[in-house]
């Protein structure tokens, strides 16, 4: 399994995540020439945008480290897009997606959702 996979996994295992929370995915991979949002979502009439960061451990550091200020510029340029100009709340979280593998199969072990996270 290459890294691509493994984060489309974490992905879905983020969006499946969301909604079990009462968030309605708006949004999954948008994409701007620029920048990508991995998920957008909605929930109390606040929409959200959602980087997902996968990984297996955190001993390099937790996975929320690796959304550096160029990838949460990139973010917010991306959102602006989004939104159009209108005036909505919004607040961009990072899920942290833990995993391990098990005989060639995914299996989450932990998800950390962290809001208004920059």
């Amino acid at each position: 399994m290459n890294t691509k996979e493994i984060g489309a996994l974490g992905e879905t295992a983020a969006e499946n995540y969301l909604r079990a929370n009462g968030y309605n995915i708006v949004e999954k991979n948008y994409l701007l020439r620029t920048a990508e949002v991995d998920i957008i979502a909605e929930k109390d009439e606040c929409t959200v945008f959602v980087e997902v960061k996968t990984r297996k451990n955190n001993i390099h550091g937790e996975p929320s480290q690796y959304v550096d200020y160029r990838k949460q510029n990139r973010i917010r340029h991306a959102a602006l897009a989004f939104m159009r100009s209108e005036e909505f709340e919004m607040r961009f979280d990072v899920i942290e997606v833990f995993y391990k593998l098990e005989y060639g199969e995914f299996y989450v072990t932990k998800i950390n959702h962290i809001e208004n996270a920059f």
